[in-house]
């Protein structure tokens, strides 16, 4: 054969080889061709850069000093202004705005109304604009809502201001698991979660004694609408410094190096999730609704805020119910506040440490059933009082559950478009079950308020059931992607370094199983469509 014949020969298998390339891009879909932002900074998925234990200590280190601060103080902001309700409801703001019925039980569960109408949008525009500057935007305009709120007389106005603030407030918490994704890997998620979720229990704290002191003060206006002035305009005041400090994404980081940027990026592989991605796309979008843990999630989230949203409204009110003063009972709210912080802290560290979720959610539901049982029992008589108020401080356990259910879903869920859909989706059941939660107590009933205890008994025993059966069903999908591993000609039985920390890399030859190479860790792909995904327990 000529030399010209040969590389005319070449040209062909060259071309068909291209061809062949192309035909593999289009059966794969647009998931697979439209890859995660993170490829502009790695280039191609495939190629590795070795991370060294050091490099992901510095990396990770300054990771947390920049963005956990900002995550940290937005959070504490958020529940500070929805709790700012609770904390008028013992200084007179039912009183003085002729609240009666359920209307005080309304103005709680607006919030979580206007969070669901504003729910699918705020998803898409999560994916679609610029998640930092789009929560600046929310965080400014809610505090304005809280501030405002001090100018409604009656049950109208207060429920105009509570229906903005859900709506702008409907942006925080998928947001933040969006960034979690996005910056942590999935062993740091937990904890990192966990704290920012355990400012509810640090504005408990904070808050009760603000409100006490703001109570205090005197005036031509009433002591409610000092607390939403001043916890609004705190707010405001503090929305500036998300746009300026926190980045949009790892690949838009300014405090980052370009190698810094890689090595963040790298150090995400294991997960399976990438970073993000803005497109949306529609075939995620059936992959989540046609997807069987999305409605476990969604079950297990709703049976979790049922309770929440009834004590959250209603705890103040069920503590002066044992026969405490107004001031007593916002003192007497801290240590369930501090609780709070500590259950869920050491949830996250337990569940990290065990490299499982469902036994610490399991556990979490049964010291709450034990105290809901007692409160339900016991008289409310004036010499039973510290042991009733002991008996609601064993419900604080109920508090770890929420961060704990978050994570678990956001760890097993890939797929940009399919992530925010989930969050949106385990966003919407928290909101009904927050709406839900305080219509089951009503002022009338005071001070046993039974029909909500009885409600709170059987969501968390629903809870403990529906959580084994979530374990059962992803130890069911692990073993599916094992076989499908196995009919690709991949090795079936796989380490899941993204639960194990950085350093334990060098000690994989003392486990089962070898170490995927996660090659399509940033191709934009879900949970289900790549087969190097690894469910977590």
């Amino acid at each position: 054969m000529t030399a010209s014949a040969r590389e005319s020969v070449g040209s062909l298998s060259k071309a068909k080889e291209e061809q062949l390339e192309d035909t593999r891009d289009m059966e794969a879909g647009p998931s697979k061709r439209q890859g995660d932002a993170a490829l502009a900074i790695i280039g191609d998925s495939s190629v590795h850069r070795d991370v060294t234990a050091e490099e992901d200590r510095r990396v990770l280190r300054k990771i947390d000093l920049w963005l956990m601060p900002v995550i940290l103080m937005v959070y504490f902001l958020q529940q500070l202004d929805k709790s700012s309700l609770s904390y008028t409801s013992v200084f007179g703001i039912v009183e003085e705005t002729n609240l009666v019925g359920s209307q005080y039980s309304w103005l709680s569960s607006i919030v979580y109304v206007a969070q669901i109408v504003w729910q699918p949008a705020s998803s898409y525009f999560i994916v679609k604009l610029p998640i930092a500057k789009y929560l600046t935007v929310n965080v400014f305009l809610w505090g304005a809502s809280v501030a405002c709120s001090a100018a409604a007389k009656n049950f109208s106005g207060l429920l105009a201001g509570r229906f903005f603030l859900g709506i702008f407030e409907a942006t925080v918490a998928p947001s933040f698991m969006t960034i979690t994704q996005m910056w942590w890997r999935r062993r740091e998620q937990t904890m990192r979660l966990s704290m920012w979720m355990a400012m509810n229990g640090g504005t408990g704290m904070v808050g009760s004694l603000l409100s006490w002191g703001l109570g205090h003060i005197g005036g031509s206006i009433h002591p409610y609408q000092t607390i939403f002035i001043f916890i609004g305009l705190l707010t405001v005041v503090c929305s500036p410094i998300i746009f300026f400090v926190l980045p949009d994404s790892p690949t838009k980081a300014k405090f980052l190096t370009h190698d810094e940027k890689v090595i963040a990026i790298e150090r995400l592989r294991a997960n399976n999730q990438g970073t993000e991605a803005k497109i949306w796309k529609w075939e995620q979008v059936w992959d989540t609704m046609l997807d069987i843990k999305t409605y476990l999630w969604f079950a297990l989230l709703f049976l979790c805020a049922v309770p929440s949203g009834g004590i959250g409204a209603f705890g103040p009110l069920i503590i002066k119910g044992f026969g405490f003063n107004q001031f007593s009972t916002i003192l007497f709210n801290i240590p369930f506040s501090a609780m709070q912080v500590v259950l869920t802290l050491l949830s996250a560290y337990v569940s990290t440490k065990i490299k499982m979720k469902w036994p610490v959610v399991f556990f979490l539901t049964i010291p709450p059933i034990a105290g809901a049982s007692a409160l339900y029992t016991l008289g409310r008589e004036p010499e039973l009082k510290n042991k009733l108020l002991g008996c609601y401080y064993v419900l604080s356990f109920f508090t770890a559950l929420q961060p704990m259910l978050y994570t678990w879903a956001s760890q097993n869920t890939a797929g940009h478009t399919k992530k925010t859909m989930t969050t949106g989706i385990i966003f919407i059941a928290q909101c009904a079950g927050n709406i839900v939660g305080p219509l089951l107590y009503t002022t009338e009933e005071k001070p046993y308020y039974h029909r909500g205890l009885i409600a709170n008994l059987i969501c968390w025993i629903l809870l403990s059931i529906l959580t084994l059966v979530t374990a059962a069903f992803l130890a069911f999908r692990n073993k599916q992607q094992a076989n499908k591993r196995i009919r690709l000609g991949k090795v079936g039985k796989v380490v899941d370094r993204s639960l194990d920390a950085y350093s334990d890399k060098k000690r994989g030859d003392e486990k089962e199983g070898e170490e995927a190479r996660n090659d399509q860790a940033f191709d934009d792909l879900t949970d289900r469509e790549n087969e190097d995904f690894i469910y977590v327990l």
